[in-house]
């Protein structure tokens, strides 16, 4: 049996944190930045974790073990 790999995609976009949560980068704040307040891009420019109902989905895609 072939092994199977792990989506690229998934890879570059989560990270597993040192206590095994799974962190991510917020969306809207890589293009059309001018007509965005400074509160809202400085608040876009911390990771958080992935909610607790996408965390089995994105599981699979890092460690693809079928979870």
């Amino acid at each position: 049996m072939p092994r199977l790999k792990s989506k690229a995609s998934a890879k570059k976009r989560f990270a597993f944190t040192g206590t095994g949560k799974i962190k991510r980068k917020h969306a809207y704040h890589s293009h059309i930045l001018t007509k965005k307040e400074t509160t809202q891009k400085r608040n876009l420019d911390h990771t958080t974790l992935v909610s607790r109902d996408d965390q089995k989905r994105v599981k699979q895609m890092l460690l693809n073990s079928g979870m």
